[in-house]
């Protein structure tokens, strides 16, 4: 059955449409869930970003300090470029496991992998049909002033940091438009799910 990629900028309404497509029975595979994972103490992905960028990024507790490391590759093409040499095949390998172990324990399954940086990256090689949920970026820039309390200029700041709308709507196979009410994305993934079980 198909492995299907979610993917979407920041405050795009991606996880609203791979927490519906769950609700319909769908694997879900959150890329964020495990890169969070994957950067637990005594993981060796901590440890080589704890080698890397030096014992500053970590809180006393011996967790990432993400805010802290946030501080050091936000806006540093090249120590962003190393954090992602670190990350990005750490959470490839990973998800893949996952991806198979979901098919073996039923083959008939709809794998969904929720994953914000698809473009940047995954690349559109091993999926069978990619979700782009699509709202223009001062949709999504409303969004996280209104709901996650940043000001403009930060939210503006997060968006410039991810691919372009341009760049990830070339990936689609089907986009849903996630700008209108919440009922209308709804609706939109439900079809969706019916033609991915078709």
């Amino acid at each position: 059955m198909p492995l299907v990629a979610v993917t979407g900028g920041i405050a795009s309404g991606k996880s609203t449409v791979a927490r519906r497509l769950a609700e319909h029975g769908a694997v879900v595979v959150d890329a964020d869930a495990l890169v969070r994972e994957l950067q637990a103490p005594g993981q060796p992905v901590l440890a080589a970003i704890a080698e890397r960028f030096g014992a500053g990024v970590l809180a006393p507790d011996g967790s990432l300090d993400r805010a802290a490391l946030g501080a050091l590759v936000f806006g540093d093409r090249d120590r962003l470029a190393a954090l992602n040499g670190i990350v990005h095949p750490a959470v490839k390998e990973e998800s893949k496991r996952r991806f198979r172990a979901a098919f073996e324990a039923d083959p008939d399954s709809v794998v969904v992998y929720d994953v914000p940086l698809l473009a940047e990256a995954r690349g559109a090689g091993e999926w069978d049909t990619i979700v782009v949920a699509h709202a223009p970026a001062d949709v999504r820039i409303a969004r996280m002033v209104e709901h996650r309390g940043l000001s403009e200029q930060e939210a503006r700041s997060r968006v410039a940091s991810q691919a372009s709308d341009e760049e990830r709507l070339r990936l689609a196979d089907v986009v849903i438009d996630t700008s209108g009410t919440m009922d209308e994305t709804i609706a939109q993934t439900d079809a969706l799910w019916e033609s991915l079980r078709a």
